[in-house]
């Protein structure tokens, strides 16, 4: 009978450490999912993170290619502006050039002028110099 109660004492120890090792198994399997659970938690909480910054970025980029536009389409009218300009400068220095040329051959010819010759050209003194020139019909039949 020792050796009944000796096996029953053994197989009592048997079920106890099968128990105990179960019991960790279910301990370990618990805080293997926990762990995953975290770890998803993690991961979702990054992705959320990573698609609030491309919201954040679209809406910066889109902000970004407004100014660029804008700023394109004031370059062009200023672009267009400044050739009006540069055509008009190149116009006013060529009268410019014609009435300093002007200028230089009334002086070289001793004509007396005076400004206000330049601001009305039909009050130029040369031309009252001399009898203007007639033209009869005459002159232009065959």
């Amino acid at each position: 009978m020792a050796s009944c109660s000796g096996n029953s004492n053994s197989n009592s120890s048997g079920s106890t450490q099968h128990q105990l090792m179960d019991q960790r198994k279910r301990k370990r399997m618990e805080s293997n999912r926990e762990s995953a659970r975290r770890s998803r938690m993690r991961k979702q909480k990054h992705l959320d993170d990573l698609v609030g910054q491309i919201t954040e970025l679209k809406k910066d980029n889109n902000q970004i290619l407004t100014s660029i536009n804008f700023t394109t389409h004031r370059y062009l009218n200023i672009e267009a502006e400044n050739s009006v300009l540069r055509a008009q400068m190149t116009e006013l220095s060529q009268r410019l050039d014609s009435l300093n040329d002007i200028l230089l051959y009334l002086n070289r010819e001793g004509i007396e002028y005076t400004t206000d010759c330049f601001t009305n050209p039909f009050n130029v003194p040369y031309l009252h110099q001399q009898p203007p020139i007639m033209a009869s019909a005459h002159i232009f039949q065959n």
